[in-house]
């Protein structure tokens, strides 16, 4: 996938019989994944725009192009679709796209080495950062809060954390 394409959402399967697709938007307003089309599959061969029919439980029935029979739709079932970066919003300076904190080496205040972001999970009390490193048994998971992770700079691919000593 190219690096500038940033994943804004992925198709659960088909809705109903007549190609509508079954669509999660990851984007903070989910209707407007429509204005980053064209979308493309992960490995960019496949391209769509996109047309929101409905809502629906869980995110949107939506039409793709080239998409017309209820068995073209379940064929892309768990397929993530990808937005040109250039087409999203800019963020403020204290928010990131996920895509950009993922593999970055996350140091503590005091310039050891904690371990590379592995992953971002939010389980609707707000984003927690996954961190992995040699040797270490178990994932630490930071909550990603101002307190926790004072700094994220892009700039030098890295990140600075101030884990509470009891999760360290």
């Amino acid at each position: 996938m190219a690096a500038d394409r940033i994943c804004v959402g992925a198709i659960g399967g088909a809705f109903g019989v007549r190609g509508e697709v079954r669509l999660k938007s990851f984007c903070a307003q989910p209707e407007a994944i429509m204005a980053y089309a064209p979308l493309y599959s992960e490995d960019g061969t496949r391209s769509f725009t996109l047309r929101i029919t409905r809502t629906v439980k869980n995110g949107f029935a939506a039409r793709l192009s080239g998409v017309e029979t209820k068995e073209q739709a379940d064929a892309l079932r768990g397929l993530k679709l990808y937005a040109d970066r250039s087409k999203l919003p800019n963020l403020p300076d204290d928010e990131f796209y996920h895509a950009d904190l993922l593999g970055l080496p996350v140091f503590d205040t005091g310039g050891a080495p904690l371990g590379t972001v592995r992953a971002i999970h939010n389980h609707g009390a707000g984003d927690i950062l996954e961190i992995t490193a040699p040797g270490r048994r178990q994932a630490l998971l930071l909550p990603f809060t101002r307190q926790i992770v004072p700094t994220v700079d892009l700039t030098a691919g890295r990140i600075i954390a101030d884990p509470p000593e009891e999760i360290e």
